[in-house]
């Protein structure tokens, strides 16, 4: 949505945006209360979900979440998957998906690849899918479950 408003006042410099430059704006409009919706039921579920996908991970891998320091691992893995989550829950909101892979993905893409981590991602982010499917309206997990595939195509390893 940001992206896509700052390409149309740049298209449009020194002129009336045509009916068809503004479409995207009433598409936007008319999924606006499903977003907000979504967004705010993210926020509520945000603790189940994080601790579900981390025991979901956990009894497929025990030693996923293994470092020399177990506890701090264990932290910072949780903290990276609560802010993963958050950033999904805004993309869904802006109906920005382009604007996510800039300003999120690919700096998480490679920091997963740093560490080697990519199957992890694959991991939470199918965990996540599982979850919004549970947790979520039908309406509401269509438009997480891309973000989240998207999530997972860009960090994890592409079968």
């Amino acid at each position: 949505m940001l992206n896509q408003l700052e390409n149309l006042s740049r298209e449009v410099d020194g002129r009336y945006a045509s009916d068809a430059e503004l479409q995207f704006l009433e598409d936007y409009m008319r999924s606006f209360h499903l977003r907000m919706q979504t967004y705010q039921k993210l926020q509520e579920l945000e603790v189940t979900m994080v601790q579900q996908a981390y025991v979901k991970m956990r009894s497929a891998d025990a030693s996923i979440f293994a470092g020399n320091n177990r506890e701090e691992t264990n932290r910072k893995c949780q903290r990276d998957m609560v802010g993963s989550l958050r950033a999904t829950a805004l993309t869904v909101l802006l109906d920005d998906p382009d604007a996510h892979q800039e300003r999120f993905l690919l700096w998480l893409q490679s920091m997963m690849r740093s560490l080697g981590k990519e199957q992890t991602c694959n991991q939470l982010y199918t965990a996540y899918q599982e979850l919004a499917k549970q947790h979520l309206s039908p309406a509401q997990a269509e438009l997480v479950c891309p973000i989240l595939e998207l999530n997972r195509r860009m960090t994890g390893t592409n079968p």
